[in-house]
């Protein structure tokens, strides 16, 4: 198996999630991603226990632009790359889900008659993916509103650790690890990406307003953002943390999270049956937004733009839903109608059936 995925952790997190679903179904597979050496791939793909090989960066401009002149000499380099790869692992099948590395891989398959799918998680599919779409018959998307011919729905592969979270079981055991109480209603903020200032100011500005609200918040602020001086006297409990290891446990010790909107995001959280406020990125082609209105549209959370969040709004309309648990329960109970559990189990036997 040839996985290519790679650039951010919205394309690396699926590959992952089914090269570890492929060993646990077969431990004698033998897999291998293509990345570029500017990617977190680097980083987290040897750390996950896979191969990686590196090829040549082909950046696509999303609008046509002089850039565009330089590409298919770089896509040539970056195909012959990737074949060889290919004919070195003796690949019998390639998986791409977007990225520098995906168009390559798709053109190199295709040369060398090695059969790949195509995984799209964007609602607006990238130039590589829609390219890659036309060339074979098997392409799979995460949810229905991505539009490409000839897709079939197989939702987004996830980590096992939030594939099988059942987060009330494992919710007082969560709590405790991460020092929170264990039975005040919980807020999750997850700060920490970039672009996420917007967020952290938000909250700060909320905090003195929460005391007495009864509420507790666990705030996941990044590891280069600089932790606030501790708190004292009878406000909310406040957990400001530089990193979580384990997203698992923070999601089984919330109640309702904060967050941006990227497709991982949203597809972790109606996984498992979590309600959120979804801030989308107010940068880039308007993704975010689109990610989370399906949810929030069927009663799974709530959408704010990014210049409406403040300290106000995180009071006025956070609060009351954390307060409330029965409309915490209705929500929980409309993201997860929203969600997909099993995608990595489905796309790894497809990806089988493919490479047979």
């Amino acid at each position: 198996m040839v996985l290519a995925g790679g650039g951010s952790a919205g394309h690396i997190s699926p590959a992952l999630a089914l090269a570890e679903q492929l060993r646990r179904d077969d431990p004698s597979v033998r897999i291998t991603a293509l990345g570029t050496a500017r990617g977190l791939e680097t980083r987290l793909v040897p750390a996950a226990g896979f191969d990686l090989e590196l090829i040549p960066s082909v950046p696509l401009p999303r609008r046509p632009s002089p850039d565009l002149l330089r590409v298919p000499g770089k896509v040539v380099q970056a195909v012959a790359a990737a074949r060889r790869v290919l004919e070195v692992v003796d690949a019998d099948v390639l998986v791409g889900f977007g990225s520098y590395v995906a168009l390559p891989g798709y053109l190199a398959a295709r040369r060398a008659r090695v059969p790949y799918v195509v995984h799209e998680a964007n609602m607006r599919p990238g130039m590589g993916n829609r390219i890659g779409a036309r060339l074979t018959p098997y392409v799979g998307v995460v949810v229905p509103e991505i539009m490409m011919r000839g897709a079939r729905v197989v939702g987004m592969p996830l980590r096992g650790q939030i594939a099988r979270l059942d987060r009330h079981a494992q919710r007082d055991g969560a709590r405790a690890a991460l020092d929170l109480d264990a039975d005040r209603p919980t807020l999750l903020v997850t700060g920490g990406s970039q672009g996420a200032r917007s967020i952290n100011t938000a909250l700060a500005g909320a905090l003195d307003r929460l005391q007495g609200s009864g509420i507790q918040i666990l705030h996941i602020l990044g590891p280069k953002n600089e932790l606030p001086p501790a708190r004292e006297g009878d406000g909310p409990v406040y957990r400001p943390v530089s990193y979580v290891d384990r997203m698992d446990q923070a999601y089984a010790a919330a109640d309702f999270v904060l967050c941006r909107s990227g497709m991982n995001t949203v597809c972790e959280l109606t996984a498992i049956g979590l309600p959120a406020a979804y801030v989308p990125l107010p940068i880039g082609n308007g993704e975010q937004r689109l990610n989370a209105a399906p949810v929030t549209a069927a009663g799974g959370g709530l959408l704010v733009d990014d210049h409406d969040l403040a300290a106000d709004w995180i009071v006025e309309n956070v609060v009351p839903i954390l307060t409330d648990a029965a409309r915490l329960s209705a929500m929980g109970a409309a993201a997860a109608a929203r969600g997909h559990r099993g995608a990595e189990v489905e796309l790894a036997a497809w990806v089988r059936e493919v490479a047979k």
